[in-house]
């Protein structure tokens, strides 16, 4: 852990010659949210079919409800988001256009 007297750096880091050094982006499908939304959400549904066979009613049966709900509530505030950074609105995120699937 650092200690509370270390001072953080407050310029970006340089390479040896001096020159500011630029972090490369993130290839495209590591950027990608939509194929881990998806399958978290696949996993909410197959736990939700798993519990609704095994012990209808029960605790994890609906835990697996309330995790499938919000993973759809989730995936569509996030298409939701993204259509609005397509449409250019003022409050959308920033950076969301470019990954389009």
């Amino acid at each position: 852990m650092a200690d509370d007297s270390a001072r953080t750096p407050s310029s970006p880091a340089t390479t040896p010659s001096g020159a500011a050094r630029t972090v490369p982006a993130l290839p495209r499908r590591l950027a990608q949210p939509t194929p881990v939304l998806l399958a978290g959400t696949g996993l909410w549904l197959a736990g939700v079919v798993l519990f609704a066979v095994t012990a209808p009613g029960s605790v994890e049966f609906w835990t697996s409800v309330a995790g499938l709900l919000l993973g759809l509530t989730g995936y569509g505030v996030f298409r939701w988001q993204r259509s609005a950074s397509r449409r250019g609105s003022r409050g959308a995120w920033k950076g969301l256009s470019g990954l389009d699937g």
